[in-house]
C-alpha cells in the first residue's frame, strides 16, 4: 500500500493532469467535430478526437512521472505494470453528452493500489468542478475553492431522488424490472447523467444512482468518491463494483440495503 503522503502526491498529480487536459475538451466541446462509432450496427456509442486526444495527454503525463505503473483506460491499450499501482481513465465520461452539447460529462481519473481503490476524481472543465475522494476525504473544488462534501442522510426510497445515464442500458427483461421497481418507488429520477449523478450523490444531492454495462475505467475512479463521501457502492449482489458491470450506488448503509432488496426483487 502506499503511504498517506505518496497517496497525497499521487492525488495532487491528478488532479493537476486531469484540470490541465480540460483544455483538450474545451477545444471540441460545442464545436463542429467528427463522431465516430464505436459499436457494431444497429447499436451507437460515439468517440470523438477529444476522448483520444485526452486519454493520450494523461497516459504521457502518468508514463513520465509514474514509469512502473499500469494504466488501463477506454481509447487505448492497457499497458502492463511492473508495481502494484494502476491507473484507471475515462477521458470523456458521457460522450454521449458531449456531442450534443450538455455539460453532463466529466474526466475520470483513478487509481487503484493492489486491490483497493485509493483515490479518484472527476474533472468538468467546463463548469469548472472537480469532485476527489481518497483517504483524506471527499471535496469539491470550483471557482469557490475546495469545499469538503457528504453524502444525504436519505434512508427512506419513497423520498429518495434517483438518477441513471438511460434505461436502455438494461438489455434483459429482468434487468428492467428491477430497475423499474426502484426508480418507480423513488420520490424523483433523472437521465443523463453519466459520471455527474455519482458525484451529485457525493455533495448530497442525489441519493441512488443505478446502472449497468459500467467499466473498471468507469468504476474505479467514482468508487473513491462516493465511499469518502459517506456513501455505498457495490454491484447488485453487494459485492466489489471495482469491475464495474451492474452498479448501484447510494447515500448511505441503510438506504443501500433498501434499495439492494428492491433490486432482487424483496418486498421492503
Amino acid at each position: 500500500m502506499l503511504s498517506k503522503e505518496q497517496t497525497q502526491q499521487c492525488l495532487a498529480f491528478a488532479i493537476k493532469t486531469a484540470v490541465q487536459s480540460g483544455s483538450i475538451a474545451m477545444k471540441y466541446f460545442r464545436h463542429p467535430t467528427a463522431v465516430c462509432n464505436k459499436a457494431s450496427e444497429g447499436t451507437f456509442d460515439p468517440v470523438t478526437a477529444a476522448d483520444r486526444e485526452i486519454e493520450s495527454y494523461i497516459r504521457e503525463k502518468i508514463s513520465g512521472v509514474y514509469p512502473t505503473h499500469g494504466i488501463i483506460g477506454e481509447e487505448h491499450e492497457d499497458k502492463i505494470g511492473t508495481g502494484n499501482c494502476t491507473w484507471f481513465i475515462d477521458p470523456i465520461d458521457g460522450t454521449c453528452g458531449y456531442v450534443v452539447g450538455s455539460p453532463m460529462w466529466g474526466t475520470l481519473l483513478g487509481m487503484l493500489v493492489e486491490d483497493q481503490c485509493a483515490l479518484g476524481l472527476m474533472h468538468q472543465p467546463f463548469v469548472q468542478e472537480t469532485y476527489i475522494g481518497s483517504a483524506d476525504g471527499a471535496y469539491i473544488i470550483d471557482r469557490n475553492g475546495k469545499q469538503k462534501i457528504q453524502t444525504s442522510d436519505t434512508e427512506d426510497i419513497a423520498s429518495a431522488v434517483l438518477c441513471c445515464t438511460h434505461q436502455s442500458m438494461f438489455k434483459s427483461t429482468q434487468d428492467k424490472e428491477a430497475y423499474d421497481r426502484v426508480a418507480t418507488a423513488c420520490r424523483l429520477s433523472r437521465l443523463g447523467t453519466d459520471c455527474y449523478g455519482y458525484v451529485l450523490l457525493a455533495h448530497g444531492f442525489v441519493d441512488i444512482v443505478i446502472e449497468n454495462e459500467l467499466k473498471a475505467y468507469d468504476a474505479v475512479p467514482l468508487i473513491p468518491i462516493v465511499e469518502a463521501a459517506g456513501g455505498l457502492i457495490t454491484d447488485w449482489d453487494g459485492y466489489t463494483a471495482r469491475a464495474g458491470g451492474r452498479i448501484v450506488a447510494s447515500a448511505n448503509a441503510v438506504l443501500h440495503e433498501n434499495v439492494l432488496k428492491l433490486v432482487a426483487g424483496s418486498v421492503i
